[in-house]
């Protein structure tokens, strides 16, 4: 990585994922099994999921027919997997049916714009100028909005800062669950601050908690690690606990479950947007398909391959126009090549099924 991504529960500075292919005929469908190294964000790690990959998914894939979407999700939910390596598969499948539909991707999923706002992720820094800098340099480059980390001892004055000096830039919070609700004056004096939503303010079972602040600020609560399924979105929307959704393709297992979990927000007139790891250039492109669906109106924090990384395994590399926006790819399925040279070069381990 560029720089190293910190969070309030950790730091990574090289980037693990897994990539899987699913062929059938002439065609390839691919899709990327990337969590986090450690287990700082969730208890699914490169290494657990390579070995549920290896010895599960694997041996109990390979050579099956399915029918679409309910049918190999039925399939994958029976192994019993963590929901990155179901994402891996699941997401290949959808880019291969999406090839042999002779779609893109986006259409595929039911999307309605060909181009999507792109939006700066910007983590942790020792000092404010440090902070200032980076938000300078990659404001330059278009971005449509500033989302800033932040943690106990560097939130309010960081975030203040910030909005001072970038005053008409539309700005929110990601905390990754670092507070209680013992720290609610936080969040009343971020809330004089003009911010477009608190992400993630307290640890993901914190619904109820997360209801009260809600009740005690106007800027709207986003959450992204509470919502991991259907039902868990269902009760905090019961509880009245957010009034944004964040859907991260990984960390919800694939494709299928985002489409479910999304009709429930439209239904309760919940808007969303689209959060990434981040991920290579294959998640990166999956979630810039996913954010083309109607109900997600504020920038998705899919960002040019060269925001984060130093090399990207697609081509071409995601790149975000000046005008702060994604252009998605007109050809079938995912749109952007696999660069094969690029596997090889970066390649620890691989396994056919079958062999």
């Amino acid at each position: 990585m560029l720089e190293p991504f910190r969070i309030s529960s950790g730091v990574v500075a090289e980037k693990d994922a897994i990539v899987v292919a699913i062929h059938s005929d002439s065609l390839t469908g691919y899709g990327e099994c990337s969590p986090m190294s450690g287990t700082f964000y969730s208890q699914d790690t490169p290494e657990a999921s390579w070995d549920e990959l290896a010895s599960r998914v694997g041996p109990a894939t390979a050579g099956r027919e399915f029918e679409g979407p309910e049918d190999w999700n039925r399939h994958l939910d029976a192994l019993a997997t963590g929901a990155f390596t179901k994402a891996g598969v699941e997401t290949a499948m959808w880019d291969l049916a999406a090839q042999m539909a002779s779609q893109p991707l986006d259409r595929f999923l039911g999307g309605t714009r060909s181009r999507v706002e792109s939006g700066l992720a910007v983590g942790l820094y020792e000092t404010i100028p440090q902070l200032l800098r980076t938000i300078e340099r990659y404001l330059a480059c278009g971005y449509r909005r500033v989302k800033l980390k932040i943690e106990p001892g560097r939130d309010v004055e960081f975030v203040r800062a910030a909005r001072e000096q970038f005053s008409y830039t539309p700005m929110s919070v990601d905390a990754n669950g670092a507070y209680t609700l013992k720290d609610r004056e936080v969040f009343h004096a971020l809330d004089d601050l003009d911010l477009m939503m608190f992400e993630q303010p307290f640890p993901a079972s914190f619904l109820q908690e997360s209801a009260e602040l809600q009740r005690e600020v106007r800027t709207p609560i986003c959450l992204d690690e509470s919502l991991d399924s259907a039902d868990q979105l269902r009760s905090a929307i019961k509880l009245r606990s957010f009034g944004i959704a964040n859907f991260k393709i990984q960390r919800i297992g694939g494709f299928h479950r985002a489409l479910e979990m999304d009709s429930i927000c439209r239904e309760n007139s919940i808007p969303a947007w689209v959060g990434t790891m981040p991920e290579l250039g294959i998640g990166q492109a999956q979630g810039a398909a996913l954010a083309s669906l109607a109900n997600f109106t504020y920038p998705t924090d899919v960002e040019a391959s060269g925001r984060w990384f130093s090399d990207d395994i697609v081509s071409p590399f995601i790149r975000v126009q000046s005008d702060g926006c994604i252009e998605l790819p007109r050809g079938p399925g995912l749109g952007y090549q696999v660069d094969q040279n690029r596997i090889q070069r970066y390649k620890i381990a691989s396994r056919s099924f079958p062999e």
